[in-house]
């Protein structure tokens, strides 16, 4: 689905993306977008900020809050990194400021919608429980990451994530305390390469700790390894090493 005021831009947008095989819906503001997104419940929605009926950064906000993981790639005249920052921040997957190359923003789909693709698309015959055979699903301490079924949950509840969210947290519950590198996070967060930053991470990594941990401000799930990057790890095992070591300093 393309949001987008401006008729020739959309246009320009909409047969590009066709040429692409891609079968597009456009609208012409926010207020439609929504209706439309939960009505047709597309695979992706370039979305622009600046319209009427509602910009697109209150779409995408909305969209999240009502747990909506639609794929999105917001499409503005604004280039500052601030603006990109709150585009993330409000759970956006890309960002392609304008002007555009059309061909870019095509690739830029195709990559986005390759990487959300974590199945064939059949579906599985039974719902193994947690470490049966054959259950692919990433666990450290209470997390549970299953990347076949893009799900989250910590001590068995559902916790909603971004498709950005989702590749970092696969990433690194695939490898449970390493030290994950800012570059090497983004390099899971494909799209983003013409805008790099790490603040970029940071700001996925602060949305994730907001869901994901007990005390966001007090982390002991996702840590910060100042001046390296992040880590995933257990806290009940943290916990222990940490009252481990305390035994034995009273005991010495």
């Amino acid at each position: 689905m393309v949001a987008e005021d401006d008729t020739k831009q959309a246009e320009l947008v909409r047969r590009y993306l066709e040429h692409e095989g891609h079968t597009v819906t456009v609208v012409g503001d926010g207020r439609t977008a929504l209706e439309q997104v939960r009505h047709r419940e597309p695979d992706l929605l370039v979305l622009d900020v600046m319209m009427p009926r509602a910009d697109g950064l209150d779409v995408v906000r909305i969209l999240r809050a009502e747990g909506r993981e639609v794929l999105v790639m917001m499409l503005t005249a604004r280039s500052t990194e601030d603006d990109l920052l709150l585009g993330l921040d409000l759970g956006a997957d890309d960002y392609v400021t304008k002007p555009f190359s059309p061909r870019e923003l095509v690739a830029r789909v195709r990559t986005l919608l390759r990487r959300n693709r974590s199945s064939d698309g059949s579906a599985p015959a039974a719902d193994p429980a947690p470490g049966a055979a054959g259950d692919k699903a990433l666990s450290v301490g209470t997390l549970r990451v299953d990347p076949d079924r893009h799900e989250v949950s910590v001590g068995g509840t559902p916790v909603v994530c971004t498709p950005g969210e989702f590749r970092i947290l696969a990433a690194m519950a695939a490898e449970p305390d390493r030290v994950f590198t800012r570059q090497r996070l983004l390099e899971e967060l494909h799209g983003f390469d013409k805008y790099i930053s790490g603040r970029t991470v940071d700001v996925h990594v602060m949305n994730l700790r907001k869901k994901i941990e007990r005390a966001p401000r007090r982390p002991d799930r996702l840590l910060t390894v100042f001046g390296v990057g992040y880590k995933l790890t257990d806290p009940a095992r943290s916990s222990t090493r940490t009252n481990t070591k305390s035994v034995r300093r009273a005991s010495s």
